[in-house]
């Protein structure tokens, strides 16, 4: 059995539901049947049923022999956990080493199968609590709900000031296609269904005969389940992917975002029960580089990239027009009762001046009901639109907020309910998605640019790869003359060294358009991804203003700017302690930059979901941030299980954004400002010396000899190279002879798997032992949040560790110096994080985090056995064809299982 996550915004993470390992191997909050008590009744129950059901299901599929197998691992894992010494640990080994291939195969499949049931169940418990919190009340208490942060506005600022700054308020979260996703579409489909299932055992009509239906329809979608292969065996196309991410538009962003929008708007409301003109904006704005994103990804092409922005624009087009014809045909108000305004009037009259035939069949359906009639006009030029109508399509979105606006005005004179109640919602709807639905963001290498203008320079003829370059620029002009220049006019330069990468982007579009007034509309955004650019940021910011382009984008802007900054390799570059300083300082630099030059800056985050990429409860993140570089404006990127897991219910959605922007809020608070000032001034001896020693250590194993080459043989890297979750390439190049040759996320990824967990904390437990004052340290703890939330997450991520399996990884290499360098690192980490944070142990102060440690390690020590058994198959090499095949399954099976059971990837 396992826990439940409570509500803690975990999930923006490194899932905090896993293994830990302390000096002992344990976290003990309590015994292991003690967690099992205090898991909620509800989650038990579900837990139960869904184990029962695949018991049932295994036993029939492959015989009992297999489900006792499969008991007996358990049994022996849990074992392993609990008791002190080697000897269980070592029987369960030993019992992993003794199961046939192909038993191996069915044990695995069975542990991941359980872990997605739990999951499932476990996410279908996060909702029923939130939503049994909203019917009592009691969510507006918590702190971090947007009660607690309008209440905090209003008490430090007032009333007019805490509008002013929700009507300022954006939150733009930028969907991308990094590969960290593992589960196969059929399977997360199946596991939608069974939840669904699952939820309708709370409807208390639900009972007698309709509940033994409901265990019948269970059972056969875990069967399913159970039969439904695992693994992908071809790789997503960048379109596989932009399907993909259009269902969470469809199921969860379109309808859930005007309840979100009012929601906060009822808060700051003088009378929320009655009717009124919104405050609050349409603050939320969708980007994505899925099918934007070329930076060394070779299948994302020009005619992707437009078939992607055609696909989105499919998708928002239908919800705009189903949602119209709905709202239209409910609008059934004579004018007798609701007279039209003139404005309405004459818009009908352009409507049927436009468009007769349909006029005249709408109004025979809508006698004397005028809003209706010109409300279904309106659904029948946004269907036009979508069909490239050009007679009838609107030629803008603004025309269309324009009409809607004037449907609005005419029922607030006699209708204000109706004015903004759903026509209010349709609007939100309009402003939110436009006709492109997510801004397409292009990236690509400031290299791969200046390699274009070398070779148009020397007048030959032009790679393929500077043709694709020019056709980029084509293609982005082509959204914007279809869907307007907001549908992609962001052009990211990765790799950003200075001014001159990033004025490459303008002569580049000046060439493929044929001149600089045929040119696509471009923000052109640097990344700033290495220790040494972060540095040099601002530099580069000096030039990049005094570009003529740029110039002329801040003045139509109302000299808006943004700013990107690369979690990911920044910490590959310099470890995580560092590249945590480093942002920090970054940040606080290019915000002072920012007020100097009179700029509206936005900080775009290229986070990742774990750690060791920036990951970590992104409220807390935001809180953490310096004085001046959020100022109401939140960007970050989300990517693959944690789209998912943010955005994939409606309830969990509304409770993530609900705390992201009650932090973007509060964050330039007067209080928060100083107490970030504050705390940064007073500790930075502190991040100094922390910076400086943690780097000296991370670059001690990353700079040894053959350290690539170790790194690929005591983790799965190569492997978890062959499973097909996405469309990018593992790495940049064809061999890995450095780090720079593999991108962050298999690099986080084959830590994760290895049960290490490296690039969360390695250098921490160096630097604070550099520091060596305990007490400092605790007041820096209670003080600093950059620092605490370092802590919190550097506690959650070794609470992933095992140092028994982790030492059976490690031992694949045959150095054993750089094997306990990690271990060594490990448990000075780990003794320091208690010591700060005053436990007698790793989230002893988390009550739910650790039972939750507890119930769910066991399982996925028993696929890391299993992982570790293929892994040595297949570095032993194989007798023949056969066996390899099989033991390439095994272990991406087995990483498959891992992935679910910690529920993180990279």
């Amino acid at each position: 059995m396992f826990e439940s996550r409570d509500d803690h915004e975990q999930v923006d993470t490194e899932e905090p539901l896993d293994a830990d390992d302390t000096a002992s191997h344990r976290i003990s909050t309590g015994s292991r049947s003690d967690a099992v008590s205090e898991m909620p009744e509800a989650l038990r129950q579900d837990v139960h049923l869904l184990g029962e059901l695949l018991g049932t299901v295994i036993a029939e599929s492959g015989g009992p022999d297999l489900l006792a197998d499969v008991e007996r691992l358990r049994e022996l894992a849990i074992r392993a956990y609990t008791e002190a010494g080697s000897a269980a640990f070592d029987a369960a080994e030993a019992f992993v080493g003794g199961l046939s291939m192909d038993r191996a195969e069915a044990v695995a499949r069975a542990f991941t199968c359980y872990f997605h049931l739990v999951n499932l169940a476990e996410e279908y418990h996060r909702i029923r609590v939130l939503r049994a919190r909203a019917t009592s009340g009691n969510g507006s208490g918590q702190e971090d709900s947007t009660a607690a942060a309008i209440a905090k506005l209003r008490a430090e600022l007032g009333n007019r000031e805490t509008l002013n700054r929700v009507a300022a308020l954006e939150f733009r979260p930028v969907f991308t296609a990094h590969p960290t996703e593992a589960r196969r579409r059929a399977v997360a489909a199946c596991i939608r269904r069974i939840s669904e299932l699952i939820a309708r055992r709370d409807d208390p009509r639900t009972g007698g005969p309709a509940l033994a239906v409901n265990t019948r329809d269970l059972l056969s979608e875990i069967d399913t389940l159970w039969r439904t292969s695992p693994l992908r065996l071809d790789k997503p196309t960048p379109l596989d992917e932009v399907r993909t991410a259009m269902g969470i538009f469809d199921e969860t962003l379109f309808t859930a975002l005007p309840r979100i929008y009012r929601a906060l708007d009822d808060l700051v409301a003088d009378d929320p029960t009655v009717p009124h003109p919104p405050v609050v904006p349409a603050f939320l704005r969708l980007g994505s580089w899925i099918g934007a994103d070329r930076d060394g990804n070779p299948n994302v092409t020009a005619t992707i990239t437009r078939s992607a922005a055609a696909i989105g624009a499919e998708h928002v087009l239908l919800g705009l027009e189903r949602a119209a014809t709905r709202i239209g045909r409910s609008l059934t108000l004579e004018a007798a009762t609701t007279p039209p305004s003139d404005g309405l009037s004459r818009l009908w009259s352009r409507q049927r001046r436009m468009a007769g035939d349909i006029t005249d069949e709408i109004a025979s359906r809508s006698p004397d009901e005028p809003h209706r009639r010109v409300l279904l006009a309106i659904a029948e030029r946004i269907a036009a639109t979508r069909r490239r109508d050009a007679d009838l399509a609107y030629a803008s979105v603004e025309e269309l907020l324009s009409d809607l606006h004037v449907v609005q005005d005419s029922l607030a004179s006699s209708d204000v309910r109706r004015a903004y109640g759903d026509v209010q919602d349709l609007i939100w709807q309009v402003e939110t998605f436009g006709f492109h639905l997510a801004e397409l963001e292009v990236r690509q290498h400031s290299a791969v640019h200046a390699a274009a203008l070398a070779e148009i320079a020397g007048g030959d003829s032009l790679s393929d790869q500077s043709e694709e370059v020019l056709e980029t620029f084509r293609a982005i002009a082509a959204v914007q003359d279809r869907y307007g220049p907001s549908a992609a006019r962001r052009y990211i330069v990765s790799f950003t060294r200075s001014a001159e990468d990033l004025a490459n982007v303008y002569r580049l579009a000046d060439v493929a358009l044929g001149s600089a007034a045929e040119a696509p509309v471009l923000d052109v955004v640097p990344l700033f991804e290495t220790f040494a650019d972060l540095q040099n940021a601002t530099t580069v910011l000096d030039g990049l203003i005094e570009l003529p382009q740029v110039r002329d984008r801040l003045a139509a802007t109302g000299r808006r700017l943004e700013v990107m900054l690369g979690y990911s390799d920044s910490s590959k570059d310099v470890g995580p302690v560092s590249a945590t300083l480093a942002l920090y300082d970054a940040q606080s630099r290019i915000a002072a930059w920012a007020k100097e030059h009179e700029i509206v800056l936005t900080l775009f985050h290229g986070r990742g979901g774990a750690l060791g990429r920036g990951g970590g409860p992104a409220n807390r993140a935001v809180l953490a941030q310096p004085p001046g570089s959020v100022d109401g404006r939140f960007k970050l990127t989300e990517q693959g299980e944690v789209i998912f897991a943010r955005y994939g219910d409606p309830t969990i959605a509304a409770r993530h954004i609900e705390q992201v922007v009650a932090a973007t809020l509060l964050q330039s608070t007067p209080s928060i400002s100083e107490r970030n000032a504050t705390a940064s001034n007073d500790f930075a001896d502190i991040a100094a010396i922390m910076d400086e020693s943690s780097r000296r250590r991370f670059f001690e194993l990353v700079r040894a000899d053959g350290f690539p080459q170790w790194f690929a043989t005591v983790t799965p890297q190569e492997e978890i190279g062959w499973l097909a979750i996405g469309s990018r390439p593992a790495r940049r190049g064809l061999s890995m002879e450095s780090l720079e040759d593999l991108r962050a996320i298999p690099w986080v990824f084959a830590w994760t798997q290895a049960r290490i967990n490296l690039t969360g904390w390695f250098g921490l437990g160096t630097a604070l032992e550099s520091v060596g004052d305990s007490q400092r340290l605790r007041d820096a703890y209670r003080r600093w949040p950059l620092f605490s939330t370092m802590i919190d997450n550097v506690e959650m991520s070794l609470a992933k560790t095992d140092s028994r399996i982790a030492e059976r990884y490690l031992a694949l290499g045959e150095r054993p110096d750089l094997a306990q360098l990690v271990l060594d690192e490990m448990e000075l980490t780990r003794n320091w994080i208690v010591e700060i944070t005053g436990q007698e142990r790793l989230l002893a102060g988390h009550r739910t985090l650790g039972r939750a440690v507890q119930l769910r390690s066991p399982y996925v020590d028993a696929l890391s056995l299993i992982q570790l058994r293929a892994l040595r198959g297949l570095r032993a090499g194989s007798s023949n064809d056969s066996e390899e095949a099989k033991w390439r399954r095994i272990l991406l099976l087995s990483v498959n299982g891992v992935a679910a059971g910690l529920q993180n990837t990279g």
